[in-house]
């Protein structure tokens, strides 16, 4: 699998990979970006129910919990590494992002948001990702807790 964009970043930093080797692995994240824009370009009528899905799915969210929160959610579920749709999540805390981009309703891979329930400090998340077929997406859940800095981090 190939890291997500602001990992490949910290491994440049960290002087792990040299300068090709990251733009080599940002080549290969463009190409997905743009193999998608092509596909959307194909199909604008699938392209069109995708985004109003997205859209409804994150307004009702955003209703709930806040855009803010959710912008945080996704950020904290864009550093676990062993979940596949982290790659897609990458740009989350870019308030010029729209939020409802990061959702996948029957794009694959899916990433749906099932649920979110706040308790003080903890907010559980359970998102479904993977297959598009009908029960077919993975279920997970995830505990968020806020760390010392105040950030929402992903706990075990």
């Amino acid at each position: 699998m190939i890291p997500t964009p602001s990992q490949i970043f910290a491994s440049f930093e960290r002087g792990e990979i040299e300068r090709d080797e990251m733009h080599a692995l940002m080549a290969l994240h463009a190409r997905e970006i743009i193999k998608e824009m092509e596909e959307d370009y194909q199909n604008p009528a699938s392209a069109l129910i995708e985004a109003l899905l997205a859209r409804r799915s994150m307004g009702q969210l955003v209703r709930r919990h806040s855009g803010r929160l959710l912008r945080e959610i996704l950020t904290a579920l864009a550093d676990v590494t062993d979940f596949a749709p982290a790659r897609y999540l990458w740009n989350a805390a870019h308030p010029d992002v729209p939020l409802h981009c990061f959702l996948r309703m029957r794009r694959e891979p899916v990433l749906r948001i099932s649920s979110i329930k706040s308790k003080g400090d903890e907010t559980e998340v359970e998102v479904e990702y993977g297959s598009s077929g009908r029960g077919k997406a993975q279920k997970r859940t995830f505990r968020l807790k806020r760390d010392e800095l105040f950030k929402l981090r992903v706990i075990v």
